[in-house]
């Protein structure tokens, strides 16, 4: 005998259960903080004989010269970058305007190399700008293959032709392995360049397939990868003092070699990483001396080719949309669906400014200058509070991303705020200049923030987390840095004073703003617990009612079977029906309502409920009309079939092609079968007639009741909807429930069954005489349902997932009668629309289809035994 399972018990499988998904999930954010963490002590290490001042010194003394060729070498770096997209265009046949192209790799290109693409979905903009461009998944996917590529041989061939050249400084660890390194990177691009001479067809590992390029795309590639690198370098390089010896080539060797290591440790920018393996290499080659001088060249060149880059895209971003403003039209969708990204990437990098700032001294002139001016307890009282704003920022910026309206007005107040208040504390009008223009750029954009959700109910990334996390570790230690001179007494904490006060207001401006970061997680956890999906009440389903008849997809009355559970707008103008399997929340096709500013909300609402809860939001069978909700909120699309749809203006039997299906049924009128539609109030008492046709159906087919995307023989469902029923004798033949839209736009069936010794040709039968029934009434369309992986197209540079549905479609009847089903409703000359899925970008797109089968099948088991 089986012991009973208690609470207790099940709560601690569960936990176990969860374990692997929360380490998957913060594993990779909890390296990065780690690898931070490990540099920023090894440059502590480093840096133990330098001072604040030395750094800040140089940085100050560097000439006009030098910061006008650094910034023009950036300049030529980003107009580098934008080739990589135009090349790929140009290499997939599909050339785009090179404006719009480079605006977008441009901007795109300045959130990775600051921030890093992950964290603020800057791959998800590019992807919509290429989709709403007229790109497909697949042209998409080569696009990204070819710029990814091309950075990674650019890399390699400069990283190998100069350890071949360059000796490395022996200090350094691997030094001995510097040449044998340089020539296997080296041979990687050349493999490339040559491989299609040497590999006339695809190589195979494993399960890929890798061809080579022509030999003049692949040198294409390779030319603009390492000019991209090399012009990355020549910024740093004029900005190093002139006593670095050893000239470009010794100090490329080991530029390459620090940007190889903050590549690896997937720090956002390198963060750290990079500082500490430059200052590391320079001090291996007998340059100790010159930590200071090269320390405040690392911090010119932070400010010059990352800061600059993205205050150049908020200005674009300004003067497009002021020339927008004053022509009243409506900026393009490729470029609004850029700015709420955009908007909360540049709010994080101003948050992180005020905190660093905060984190340092102030310059002597600008502070004697304030000791006229300001009295003392409103300097103390500015530079606490630009340090909090500055963590509030961080915060507001997942808020911006996600559309929230209350970010948007607090974002608004904050930056002139911290504005203001940087001027009051040092007379820091660069940070006060870079608020107030984000400021600017952000107030005509209000229309992109029409979210009025909780920012307290909006979820956080675990990138966002230890992005946030990252920012505080680096200000706490500049703090260290900055008044390492200063010995540490308790009694700091109450020093207020001009000259003197400099460490405990980093101290207080430090603590307060973790201690805001900590009240709103606090906050953040201690929310209402959100309930676990439950099936609807009978009260929801009358919720759901009104707005099942008037939308125009009958899909959206399956809604009726109680399986899903239903997620409503705050005023039941749109509701989402999903379910749970695993790991995946499930949406069954688009939100169901007419208001759209409801129905796009509800995207956003399904995610943030399933990313708190640890899940992936998932939206099955999306049509094309509305795909641009699920773009909007960073998801990607893959097409998973096609659905037929009848016109029904132009059906009709006559024509050679329809002889088989006007002799069928006229043949089975003389047999004497007759269809009958049953209201739905009389079909409660008509279903223990039709319970036998069903279970002997059940039977012949060796099949179980599906559920989620299909019907079942509920009574309770069965009971809402019309019944179309087809008689032979006075005995029930064959049925099927009826969806009807009352606007009449669509109707179509769900469950169907008929006896399995009736007629031949009797659901033929049944179709063609629904058809007619529904012109007869007004109906435009009868939907015949998705055919499965139809459409999807096995070519050699296809995703994997396209031609793995295509393989399937092609050669999977064992499995599922792909191929059959769809030459049986191709027949009544339906248009084809494509479905797609809808998922979160990252996400194990295997286990995915596993639990949406699952779902449809009652559980795994139900998939192996049908």
């Amino acid at each position: 005998m089986e012991r009973p399972v208690t609470a207790e018990k099940a709560a601690e499988a569960a936990v176990r259960a969860g374990l692997p998904a929360l380490l998957r999930r913060w594993a990779g954010p909890l390296f990065s903080v780690a690898v931070l963490c490990l540099a920023l002590w090894a440059l502590h290490r480093l840096l133990a004989e330098v001072s604040y001042r030395e750094v800040r010194g140089y940085f100050h003394q560097l000439g006009h010269g030098q910061v006008a060729l650094a910034v023009l070498l950036t300049v030529l770096g980003y107009a580098v970058t934008t080739l990589y997209d135009r090349f790929a265009l140009r290499a997939i046949g599909r050339p785009l305007p090179y404006r719009r192209v480079s605006l977008i790799a441009f901007v795109s290109y300045a959130f990775s190399n600051t921030l890093g693409m992950a964290l603020l979905v800057s791959g998800s903009i590019r992807y919509r700008f290429y989709m709403q461009a007229g790109l497909g998944n697949a042209e998409i996917a080569r696009v990204v293959l070819y710029t990814t590529t091309a950075f990674w041989l650019g890399l390699c061939a400069l990283t190998g032709v100069t350890l071949l050249l360059v000796p490395v400084p022996p200090g350094l660890p691997f030094a001995a392995a510097g040449r044998p390194l340089g020539v296997l990177l080296a041979a990687i691009p050349l493999l490339w360049i040559g491989g299609r001479l040497l590999w006339r067809r695809p190589l195979g590992l494993g399960r890929w397939r890798l061809a080579p390029p022509p030999p003049a795309q692949a040198l294409r590639q390779v030319l603009v990868g390492a000019l991209d690198w090399g012009l990355a370098a020549g910024v740093l390089y004029v900005l190093m003092p002139e006593a670095v010896a050893g000239g470009f080539g010794h100090f490329l060797a080991i530029f390459v070699l620090a940007q190889l290591a903050g590549l690896v440790s997937h720090v956002p920018g390198g963060l750290g990483v990079f500082e500490t393996v430059m200052l590391a290499g320079f001090g291996a080659s007998g340059q100790q001396a010159l930590a200071a001088p090269i320390l405040g060249s690392l911090a010119a060149f932070r400010i010059v080719y990352y800061l600059l880059p993205l205050c150049a895209a908020a200005v674009l971003v300004t003067l497009r949309e002021a020339r927008g403003l004053r022509r009243r039209a409506l900026l393009a969708p490729w470029f609004t669906a850029l700015l709420p990204p955009l908007f909360a990437g540049l709010t994080l990098v101003c948050g992180a400014i005020l905190l660093f700032s905060g984190a340092t001294l102030g310059l002597p002139g600008r502070m004697a200058v304030l000791r006229e001016v300001v009295p003392l307890p409103l300097l103390e009282v500015s530079h606490f509070m630009a340090s909090v704003i500055g963590m509030l920022l961080l915060i507001l910026a997942r808020g911006l991303q996600r559309r929230l309206d209350a970010a948007y007005v607090l974002t608004l107040v904050l930056l002139v705020a911290g504005a203001v208040f940087s001027l009051l504390k040092g007379i820091d009008y660069e940070e006060a200049a870079l608020l107030l223009l984000l400021a600017l750029a952000l107030a005509p954009a209000h229309r992109q923030f029409y979210r009025r959700a909780s920012l307290f109910g909006t979820s956080f990334s675990a990138g966002w987390i230890a992005a946030i996390v990252a920012v505080l570790v680096c200000a706490g230690w500049l703090v260290a840095f900055s008044y390492r001179h200063v010995e540490y007494d308790s009694s700091m904490w109450w020093e207020f004073s001009f000259r003197y006060g400099g460490a405990p207001r980093a101290l207080r401006a430090l603590v307060g703003a973790a201690a805001v970061g900590l009240l709103f997680a606090a906050a953040h956890l201690i929310r209402a617990a959100r309930p676990r999906p439950q099936p609807p009440t009978g009260a929801e389903l009358e919720r759901a009612l009104p707005l099942l008849g008037r939308f125009p997809s009958t899909q959206a009355q399956l809604a009726l079977m109680g399986d899903k559970s239903l997620l409503f707008d705050a005023h039941d103008r749109a509701f989402v029906m999903y379910a749970v399997e695993g790991r995946s929340w499930v949406a069954l096709g688009d939100p169901v309502g007419a208001d759209e500013a409801a129905r796009r909300e509800l995207v956003w609402s399904f995610r943030e409920l399933s990313e708190r809860a640890g899940g992936w939001p998932v939206f099955y069978q999306v049509r094309p009309q509305d795909l641009d909700l699920y773009l909007e909120v960073g998801m990607r699309l893959l097409k998973i079939g096609e659905e037929a749809r009848v016109p029904l203006d132009r059906f009709n039997l006559d024509g050679k092609s329809k002889k088989v299906l006007r002799n069928t049924v006229n043949r089975l009128h003389r047999e004497g079968l007759a269809l009958e539609i049953v209201p739905a109030e009389r079909v409660g008492a008509l279903l223990p007639r039709l319970r036998p046709v069903s279970d002997a159906w059940l039977r012949d087919k060796r099949v179980r009741e599906k559920r989620f995307s299909l019907g079942a023989f509920d009574p309770a469902y069965l009971a809402r909807t019309p019944m179309a029923v087809v008689w032979q004798g006075g005995e029930p033949v064959a049925f099927a429930n009826l969806l009807l839209c009352e606007t009449k736009e669509e109707a179509s069936v769900d469950l169907m069954r008929h006896v399995p010794d009736g007629p031949a040709g009797l659901m033929d039968y049944l179709f063609v005489e629904l058809m007619q029934w529904a012109r007869s009434e007004g109906y435009r369309w009868f939907n015949l349902g998705m055919a499965p992986l139809s459409g999807l197209q096995n070519r050699r540079l296809a995703p994997l997932w396209m031609r793995f549905g295509a393989l399937v479609f092609g050669r999977g009847e064992r499995f599922y009668n792909f191929r059959g089903l769809h030459r049986y409703k191709d027949k009544f000359d339906p248009e084809w629309e494509p479905r797609y899925l809808a998922v979160p970008a990252g996400v194990a797109l295997p286990v995915v289809l596993a639990n949406v089968a699952g779902l449809i099948a009652g559980g795994l088991a139900g998939v192996v035994r049908r």
